[in-house]
């Protein structure tokens, strides 16, 4: 997807996959937050836990993981310190989820996913 459809089926999963963590009974912290280092999709939190979320949306789940390249990778890490620099009242105990949307709008989440 390209351009402003591809933009607006982006946000359709980020604002779906928000609910999906909602409905578990995690608190949205932020949403697109951005810094100088880059952007984090979704930071929710349950229970002392930090969760940052990468959405990635595809035609199928494998491809939507297969999306997540090691320059976004590192974007998010840096992106997240940044966070955590800023926000030290946030909890140590952090990880990282990767939600996955198809095109049948179905969300699978891929929890405390570790980046090479």
């Amino acid at each position: 997807m390209t351009g402003s459809v591809g933009y607006h089926a982006g946000v359709a999963s980020e604002n779906a996959v928000a609910a999906a963590y909602l409905s578990a009974a995690y608190s949205l912290s932020a949403n697109r937050w951005r810094g100088k280092r880059g952007e984090i999709d979704l930071i929710a939190t349950r229970d002392g836990q930090t969760v940052f979320v990468e959405v990635k949306k595809s035609r199928s789940h494998d491809i939507a993981v297969q999306k997540l390249s090691a320059r976004q990778q590192n974007r998010i890490y840096g992106a997240v310190e940044e966070f955590l620099s800023l926000n030290t009242d946030c909890d140590a105990d952090c990880r990282f989820d990767v939600p996955t949307v198809d095109a049948t709008g179905d969300i699978r989440i891929l929890e405390n996913v570790i980046f090479h």
